[in-house]
């Protein structure tokens, strides 16, 4: 049975991009960054699975009235299988960001741009790649007009991109059925070239950020004054202590520690000859799960103490994103184990599950009790200009999906 749905999906290529085509014309941004939403694409995927035959569809309806229609439209669609009490869910998301600088795109954003193999688009990777995938399945399923062994489900979730407020948190919040705890979750969504990735765990994600206030004055005279740029600079140097603080090696993760970054850095005076009495950086902290992060912060505001007492400045700390991590995945669990077996039967090489430094959706499923795992195979240049996706790599990804739903 599996052997004739891989069949349909090596012959896919026209519907992968007919699918990427029609997806990549719908720019469905968020309010957040100027656009309307995720409806009009909602719209075209609904069209498409009735077309399809496909019956079982419910839209949900996350209320947002900074969009013209007045919500955010997720949609869970499912084909029965022969055990209807447990489904293999794929998770996808309907919202992209903006193209932003259209100078450094080759090609028009939001028109499909085919190279042989090579798809361009905004969003043809980040994740239109993961709805081609899921959806690649399901027609392939119902032209063969076979019953899956479980059942099969899609589940197109707006407003992963700033944050999941409308969309898959709100779903967990107000749907908790849609998330049954048998069923196996995959978020196609993340993924290495080699396709070897099986994301299972993420680090503690904490965004600070730190300002330094002193006094300003003429540069030809910097003892009237207090120099934040200076203690800007010994707090940044004295960072580094905290990888000492926090050591712990964790093999699970690529790097295998805590990382801590100063990043940012605010403009301060705008002419030369002038102290700063103002500073202004950020430090983004990629924490180990083993640690809390507000001991990470209890340890920042340490060090910012002993830089206070040694240059005479005051300093403030406002914290601009701190998400603890979510339990992650058994390596054992069901959905680890089939997603490994069937990325071996298709990809080859050496899957294995591993963790990250970034956020993914997951983390709310893994909050909630329920395994869930993150995998396609990406080239990877989500978010960039030129954005660009292989055909051969949607279909790769639905032949993987297929085989983990027959396993």
């Amino acid at each position: 049975m599996l052997s004739g749905i891989l069949e349909r999906l090596d012959a896919s290529r026209e519907t992968v991009i007919e699918l990427q085509r029609r997806l990549v014309a719908i720019p469905a941004v968020a309010p957040d960054s100027g656009g309307q939403g995720e409806r009009a694409k909602a719209d075209a995927m609904l069209q498409w699975l009735a077309d399809h035959g496909i019956q079982d569809v419910t839209e949900y309806k996350a209320p947002d009235i900074r969009v013209s229609c007045g919500h955010r439209p997720s949609i869970k669609a499912v084909i029965p299988g022969r055990d209807t009490s447990r489904t293999f869910l794929v998770i996808s998301h309907l919202d992209i960001v903006p193209p932003g600088d259209l100078t450094l795109w080759a090609t028009n954003p939001y028109e499909l741009s085919v190279n042989g193999d090579a798809l361009t688009g905004r969003g043809v990777e980040d994740n239109h790649q993961g709805i081609v995938a899921s959806l690649l399945v399901a027609k392939a399923l119902m032209d063969a007009d076979q019953t899956p062994p479980i059942n099969y489900g899609m589940l197109l979730v707006a407003d992963e991109e700033n944050g999941s407020k409308f969309g898959l948190e709100w779903l967990l919040k107000k749907h908790p059925e849609l998330f049954g705890k048998k069923d196996l979750y995959l978020i196609p969504d993340f993924g290495v070239p080699s396709s070897e990735m099986i994301e299972v765990a993420e680090k503690s994600m904490f965004w600070l950020k730190i300002t330094v206030l002193g006094k300003q004055c003429h540069a030809s005279s910097p003892e009237e004054g207090v120099n934040t740029l200076v203690a800007s600079a010994a707090f940044i140097l004295s960072l580094t202590d905290l990888h000492d603080r926090f050591p712990a090696v964790n093999p699970l993760f690529d790097p295998p520690r805590s990382t801590f970054a100063p990043t940012k850095k605010e403009a301060n005076v705008e002419n030369i000859n002038t102290i700063p009495g103002r500073d202004v950086f950020y430090v983004d902290c990629r924490v180990l799960p083993e640690y809390a992060v507000d001991d990470v912060l209890t340890v920042i505001r340490e060090l910012g103490g002993a830089i206070s007492k040694n240059y005479g400045v005051t300093i403030q700390y406002d914290i601009v994103q701190k998400e603890q991590a979510a339990p992650a995945t058994p390596l054992d669990a069901e959905i680890v184990t089939r997603m490994v077996s069937a990325v071996r039967r298709v990809y080859g090489g050496n899957p294995k599950a591993q963790g990250v430094g970034g956020g993914t959706v997951a983390a709310f499923l893994r909050r909630a009790g329920l395994d869930a795992a993150v995998w396609a195979t990406w080239v990877p240049n989500a978010h960039q200009p030129n954005e660009c996706s292989l055909v051969n790599a949607n279909i790769g990804d639905a032949k993987v999906i297929a085989t983990a739903l027959y396993e």
